[in-house]
């Protein structure tokens, strides 16, 4: 069973990771501490994934502001309506038609009743992974983002993130690249369990680069 942080839990995952790795040690002395988040509806997560995949934050914080407006009058994408939103209507908001395809993809999952909270935050992290990857348009990335910030797990390392891979590439002095250097910054991130997601939030910071929810 998986179980999110609190102030509590992040203090002592601090302390951790600190006498777990130095390198690591050295980073979290100079950076920002990192507070718990907020737990967040899942399937408006996964909305928002989907609109700021391979886009800029700011980029997609405008387009998200845009689609909100085409629900009126909260903003909130309600599967159903989504479900009778057509491309067309998608691309005024300044979506792709791939992407207005995964929107309707996500909207379907979640009125089949499968973004259920309070199951899938009990999911180990390869089962949470298989069960949102049946959704078009959301991949590995996606899951592990919604797990280490919607859901503040706190055991999750994003090894196919660019950013953690930069990151750890810097501090740790790596040459290796593609599948070596994934070897390597998994045996370095062994020591840091059970508290990966807050070393990679760590690293995150360090290069002034955390990723949007």
């Amino acid at each position: 069973m998986l179980t999110p942080f609190d102030s509590d839990n992040y203090a002592a995952a601090r302390d951790y990771l600190t006498q777990a790795d130095p390198v690591l040690a050295a980073i979290i002395q100079r950076g920002r501490p990192i507070q718990p988040a907020a737990h967040e509806d899942l399937y408006l997560a996964l909305l928002r994934a989907i609109v700021g995949q391979q886009i800029s934050t700011k980029a997609a914080a405008a387009i998200w502001r845009k689609v909100q407006a085409l629900f009126p009058p909260d903003g909130y994408p309600e599967p159903a309506a989504l479900l009778t939103m057509t491309d067309e209507d998608l691309r005024t908001a300044g979506l792709s038609r791939q992407k207005a395809s995964y929107l309707r993809s996500v909207a379907d999952f979640a009125q089949r009743d499968q973004l259920d909270h309070a199951h899938l935050s009990q999911l180990p992290e390869d089962d949470f992974t298989k069960h949102l990857t049946q959704i078009k348009g959301v991949g590995r990335w996606t899951a592990q983002m919604l797990q280490m910030f919607a859901l503040d797990q706190p055991d999750v390392f994003a090894e196919g993130d660019l950013g953690v891979q930069n990151a750890m590439r810097k501090h740790y002095g790596l040459e290796e690249t593609g599948q070596a250097l994934l070897r390597r910054i998994t045996e370095i991130a062994e020591p840091w369990r059970p508290y990966r997601s807050l070393a990679c939030k760590y690293l995150w910071q360090s290069l002034d680069n955390t990723p949007a929810k």
